[in-house]
């Protein structure tokens, strides 16, 4: 088990033991701390870690990044975890471990104005390693990743290989674009063709348009939900 998180250069961990990631890495944010910036509770039995991210562009763009993250973390748990684990991605955040929701990604904006340029985006990774088993059946849909098979992954080890796989697709999505980021996240998606009810919306699920945002065909037609509707606010 990794006792203190390894980074790639350009990255920094802070621990924040038996505190929230997430309102750590907006206070910082706030305060102007570096971009890239991870906050991480090294207690927690299940994965919680908060990135700081410095777009350079509008939000409606800086969006992406939710996805981005999202395929870092499947990316990371196929390099470390045994064969038989799969993670498929919802688009509004959602990690799925071998069918069972296990986790999610999320956004947070200091603005949900799309056009505006943020100061700052915090990317939250929230993730199971252990559940009540004697509870299952009160919740069918839900699962571990220790109930899947990954008993000897520790979750610090998770979030090393999901700073190297995020830090990876970011210089790519920076380089190329979105395009081999959407191919991506299509292949790991369970959801198209799938009815969704998803940002107030619902309909079937017919993929991403090149701004990696839902096309649902509802009884109107089809409609385009961007990724901002997905943002959270502090």
């Amino acid at each position: 088990m990794t006792e203190r998180p390894s980074f790639p250069p350009l990255l920094t961990g802070v621990a924040v033991p038996g505190d929230a990631p997430r309102a750590a890495a907006i206070a910082a944010a706030r305060d102007g701390c570096d971009a890239g910036t991870i906050f991480y509770d090294p207690s927690a039995p299940d994965l919680a870690a908060a990135i700081v991210l410095a777009p350079d562009v509008a939000l409606a763009q800086a969006a992406q990044m939710l996805p981005l993250l999202a395929v870092g973390c499947q990316n990371a748990l196929g390099a470390i975890a045994p064969p038989e684990v799969g993670m498929h991605l919802g688009w509004d955040g959602t990690l799925r471990v071998n069918g069972g929701r296990a986790g999610r990604v999320a956004l947070v904006a200091p603005t949900p104005e799309p056009k505006h340029v943020p100061d700052w985006l915090i990317g939250v990774l929230e993730l199971r390693f252990e559940i009540d088993l004697d509870r299952g059946g009160d919740r069918p849909e839900e699962t571990a990743l220790r109930a899947e098979g990954c008993g000897d992954l520790a979750p610090l080890d998770l979030l090393e290989a999901w700073a190297r796989h995020s830090l990876n697709w970011l210089h790519r999505w920076e380089v190329d674009g979105p395009a081999e980021l959407h191919r991506e996240w299509t292949a790991l998606s369970d959801e198209i063709g799938k009815e969704l009810a998803v940002a107030g919306r619902s309909g079937t699920a017919l993929g991403l348009d090149e701004e990696l945002g839902l096309l649902l065909k509802t009884a109107d037609g089809t409609e385009l939900v961007p990724l901002t509707a997905l943002l959270e606010t502090p």
